[in-house]
């Protein structure tokens, strides 16, 4: 069964549109999750094996870049007993 980033030969998914001078966050709150991420990861409580597994098997399309790594966090965090 393929996984939800697994979405070589669909279509409509639409444009990629290119913002000019983007910034590397849109909100204050990404940020935050990717300092998150990062001191996690630096702690060991998970890996990056394990991160990018939980994006894969918790990931929307429906959302933002930054919700799904949200969501994976907090599905590891649930899964190994931290909260």
């Amino acid at each position: 069964m393929p996984r939800t980033n697994d979405v070589g030969g669909l279509d409509g998914f639409g444009p990629v549109v290119e913002e000019l001078d983007e910034p590397p966050f849109h909100h204050d709150w990404e940020a935050h999750v990717m300092a998150m991420n990062r001191a996690l990861i630096g702690q060991k409580v998970y890996n990056l094996d394990e991160f990018r597994d939980a994006v894969e098997r918790t990931m929307s399309h429906e959302s933002s870049y930054y919700e799904n790594w949200f969501r994976a966090i907090r599905t590891l965090l649930k899964e190994k007993g931290v909260v």
